[in-house]
This record gives C-alpha cells, structure tokens and sequence, in this order.
C-alpha cells in the first residue's frame, strides 16, 4: 500500500502541472481539431496537457507503462500503467463552463487500482487507493447509500456521435420518470468523483473509453462505491454503472427496462 501511496503523490504532482497547462490557456485556445465527429473535439492545450503528465511520470518511473487519450502509448517493463485523461471535458473547456480536469489512472497488474481527478476550474484534487479510501483536497469523502431509485440525482454522459447521443436519449427518456433527477456534466471524471464524494447517487454511461474512467472508477470504489461495467453486443460499450452498493443493481435493472443494453450504432 506505502507504493501505492507514491504512485498516488506522484501523479497529484503530474496532475496539478497539467491544471496549471489548463488555467493557462483558458479563453486562448488557439487551435481546435475534430476526431470522431465536429462536436469531439480536441486542442493544443490537451496535447501540452499530456506532454506534461507524461513527462512528470517518466522522469521519476521510466520504466511504467503509459496510455494517453492525445496518442500516448508507451510499453513498459514494470507491472504499473498509467491511463490518462490530460483535459476531461474540452468542450466545457472551450466555453469555459466549469466542470473539466485531469484523470491519472493507476493499474497495477492489469487492475485498476488507485486514482487521482484533479478538477481544475474548482481547484479540487481528488484521491483514492481502492481499500485503502478517497479523500478531496485530503478531507475523507464516502459515497451516498441512502437512496431509492425515487430519490436518486444520477448523472450520465452522452457520446458525440449523433445516431449514438439519439440512442442515448432515448435511452434517459424511459429512465427519468423513475429518478428524483438526472444531471449532465460533460466530464466523465468528474461526474465519477461526484458519486465518490455522495454529491451524486449514480453515474451511467455507455461508450466510455479506459481514459475517461480509470481514475473515477478507482476514486468511487475506494469511496465505498461499487462500478460494475457490462459489454453491450452493438456500440457504444462498455455500460458503466457507478453508485452507493445499494443501488446499483436497482438502477442496472432500470436500465435494462430502458433498453441500454440493446439498441445502440
């Protein structure tokens, strides 16, 4: 766990570099390029962002393995991999909305096992080593557990491909009638650290990729939290379902009922 621990200080020191990236460049972003359709975008602020965290890892552990959402894709010769997420959230970045960060993500052995989101326009850090807790800014947060799927706040996410967002939104039509509300962030991290700290009940949502969701992962389930992912037969996939152990199931059974596990393109 003391490894763990260090691995854990190292990329809260990677992360706040990259934030520092963010504040930076915030209202001057110069380039924004398209992927995989014109609403998935990506800047010359995420780039420098993951140059950043990667070059923070790799001079204290040239040896680990790291995964980057701007291309990164280093083997490694020890069992830790680090999957990052250098800007969550840039098209909230580009309207200066608030909710965009970091994601560091540590596996070791090919398991999720320890997190850091540092959200970088309300300058909190958040931790967590899975069976060891989650902390905010070092203050201990724990997941909500209290909540009936009549009174859950759930947050979910949608993909920027339009025939998959449509899906989607059917999808949250079925399910909003049965929810106290639903809340919509556009970062996945973030939304992840929001059920950690017991500001949501739940987060879902299909298509995410291992960057979006390693570190939020880590951080809701050593917050008491329980992530279960289930693989859909047609895209988007992975569904990611994350909340207080009571309420998962209940609201994976929801779900089912709104067909997020068929359907899709």
């Amino acid at each position: 766990m003391r490894d763990l621990a260090a691995l854990v200080v190292l990329a809260v020191q990677a992360a706040r570099a990259a934030a520092r990236v963010h504040r930076d460049g915030l209202g001057r972003v110069q380039q924004v390029d398209v992927k995989s359709s014109p609403t998935d975008v990506v800047t010359e602020v995420d780039r420098e962002a993951e140059r950043v965290i990667v070059d923070t890892i790799l001079a204290v552990r040239p040896d680990d393995a790291i995964l980057g959402e701007e291309a990164t894709d280093r083997t490694g010769r020890t069992a830790v991999r680090w999957i990052v997420d250098p800007l969550d959230g840039t098209t909230n970045y580009l309207y200066r909305y608030p909710a965009f960060g970091v994601s560091i993500g540590i596996e070791v052995d090919g398991e999720i096992a320890a997190g850091v989101v540092h959200d970088s326009a309300r300058d909190r850090v958040y931790t967590g080593i899975v069976g060891a807790g989650a902390a905010c800014n070092g203050a201990p947060i724990r997941v909500r557990d209290d909540a009936t799927l009549a009174t859950a706040l759930v947050a979910t996410g949608f993909q920027p491909i339009p025939a998959r967002r449509s899906w989607q939104g059917e999808v949250l039509a079925r399910l909003l009638p049965r929810i106290r509300d639903v809340r919509r962030g556009g970062s996945a991290a973030i939304d992840l650290c929001g059920v950690a700290s017991g500001q949501l009940d739940a987060f879902y949502e299909a298509g995410l990729a291992e960057w979006d969701m390693a570190a939020g992962t880590a951080i809701v389930r050593a917050a008491g939290g329980i992530v279960t992912m289930l693989k859909r037969a047609a895209p988007p996939t992975p569904l990611l379902v994350a909340g207080g152990p009571r309420l998962v199931e209940p609201l994976l059974d929801l779900l089912r009922e709104a067909g997020a596990l068929d359907g899709g393109t």
